[in-house]
């Protein structure tokens, strides 16, 4: 048996220092949760699942409840499920009215013969499924809907566009005792976004990868420059190279920076199950396992010499 690994994370960017209590307590709960599931022998998928899924329901991320308005008043949620041990996953886009996207995106992957759907046709098949279907009203908070009232005075009236607090994608990576990994990724996407925009998030190898022969990715942060540089395969491709988790991240976060210039973050887990995390952004909320199974939280990556977050080795 091999001992379980995860980190899960609950966006990457300008993260005000009023929410950073809330959102290391917010990760803190879907690590604790998710690690009594792999410690009583769950799959990897299944912890990162319901690790996503507390996400989701946590307003104050960017996933599912509490999720950001695009331009047109909607909440369109785009999510990625994907197993490592047989590389299946399972994505929705842009569907409306689902507090759990993720679990939709599970059933994407383990109920039809397809690997995404894609707004109504993500809806109906929620509906089949018996999943509730929500109006943007149960999802969305007062502080979202504010800001949105705010932003369109501003267009109105042709004024400088308010400055909207960020709120994070989020997601989870795990390794369980068989040795398998998975990773999930969910968002609401961009404020005030076009309404069909797609970032990276729901897109295989961008916004989540997994693959047992190297190891799982959740990435987080600016879209369209993620897809760029498919943040998340390229970081398991560095694993597949030699470096172990902590190194990756570091790796793939400086492509990011130096080819797109591109704000965003990722967390990792290797297939010997080490983690690492990595961001461009002032901030980044993760929380992890430690060696001895405590659970650690932060907003920032650790500073000096690239290190492995969980015992402290050199790259």
């Amino acid at each position: 048996m091999n001992r379980p690994a995860l980190i899960v994370h609950g966006g990457a960017g300008n993260i005000p220092d009023t929410d950073h209590a809330a959102c290391m307590a917010g990760t803190r709960l879907a690590a604790y949760t998710a690690w009594q599931l792999l410690e009583s022998g769950a799959s990897a998928l299944h912890a990162v699942e319901v690790a996503v899924r507390i996400l989701e329901d946590d307003p104050i991320f960017d996933s599912g409840r509490g999720s950001v308005l695009n331009a047109a008043g909607e909440i369109e949620l785009d999510a990625l499920i994907m197993d490592g041990a047989t590389l299946d996953m399972g994505a929705v886009i842009g569907v409306q009215g689902i507090a759990n996207p993720i679990t939709l995106a599970r059933l994407v992957m383990t109920d039809t013969p397809h690997g995404i759907l894609a707004a109504e046709g993500a809806r109906n098949f929620a509906r089949q499924k018996g999943i509730p279907l929500l109006s943007t009203a149960d999802l969305a908070t007062p502080q979202v809907l504010q800001d949105f009232q705010d932003w369109q005075r501003a267009q109105r009236e042709s004024a400088a566009l308010p400055e909207v607090p960020n709120k994070g994608t989020c997601g989870a990576v795990a390794l369980d005792t068989s040795g398998h990994v998975a990773a999930a990724t969910s968002t609401g996407g961009k404020a005030f976004k076009l309404p069909g925009r797609v970032g990276d998030s729901p897109l295989v190898g961008s916004g989540a990868y997994a693959d047992d022969r190297t190891g799982a990715v959740s990435a987080t942060g600016d879209g369209e420059a993620i897809m760029r540089v498919v943040l998340s395969k390229t970081a398991t491709d560095a694993i597949g190279s030699g470096l172990h988790a902590q190194a990756a991240a570091d790796q793939a976060v400086r492509l990011l920076m130096d080819r797109v210039q591109g704000e965003g973050g990722l967390i990792v887990v290797d297939h010997d199950g080490q983690v690492g995390f990595a961001h461009s952004t002032p901030y980044i909320a993760v929380a992890w396992v430690s060696a001895d199974g405590t659970i650690q939280t932060a907003m920032r990556a650790p500073t000096g010499p690239i290190r492995n977050v969980v015992d402290g080795r050199s790259a």
